[in-house]
């Protein structure tokens, strides 16, 4: 008996090892590269102004979706022939869903056996409901979008900007940072 109670624990164990295996943070490259979900794109708005965008996945952080908007942005400037870039508007935004499975490790059938089986719950008590929530697991799923408007120039960055950037220092410094696809 007690090998039947193991098996199904072992099996719940080894399906969410794989599954955490493949949960990576979004690499840094074009949006739906390889049939992906998130990365950069880009929409020329002048000859030296575009649109930025940086999506992630549930794991990828907001400093990396920050950090690979920023690369983009530096790539577009030095790809067009500019030096710097200055972002006119700039916005990160957060979405947030919850999601709920069962948990793999409880079993309905410990319920009646349970010291908590009988539960109040509305006035009465009833081995049918559990409002703990000893069944179900919650989880909280972040994913962030960044997006900025740039203006590119030439020369030297001016310093009384603090939204001005180096294009080829912050190529040099995030570049190094951020995962690139396999």
């Amino acid at each position: 008996m007690r090998h039947l109670l193991t098996r199904p624990a072992i099996l719940a164990a080894a399906a969410a090892l794989a599954l955490s295996a493949c949960a990576t943070a979004t690499p840094y490259q074009p949006a739906g590269f390889q049939g992906q979900r998130g990365g950069y794109a880009e929409q020329r708005l002048e000859s030296n102004r575009y649109r930025v965008s940086f999506a992630g996945n549930s794991v990828t952080t907001r400093e990396q979706v920050e950090m690979s908007l920023l690369l983009r942005s530096a790539e577009l400037t030095v790809q067009d022939g500019y030096d710097w870039f200055s972002t006119v508007n700039r916005a990160t935004d957060r979405d947030v869903r919850y999601g709920v499975t069962r948990d793999p490790f409880y079993y309905e059938r410990y319920r009646y056996w349970s010291p908590y089986w009988q539960v109040y719950h509305r006035g009465l008590w009833s081995p049918w409901s559990d409002p703990f929530g000893r069944d179900i697991d919650v989880r909280e799923i972040d994913r962030y979008e960044a997006s900025a408007e740039i203006v590119m120039g030439r020369g030297t960055k001016p310093a009384d900007d603090p939204n001005a950037f180096d294009a080829r220092e912050v190529i040099q410094n995030v570049g190094p940072r951020l995962a690139r696809p396999n």
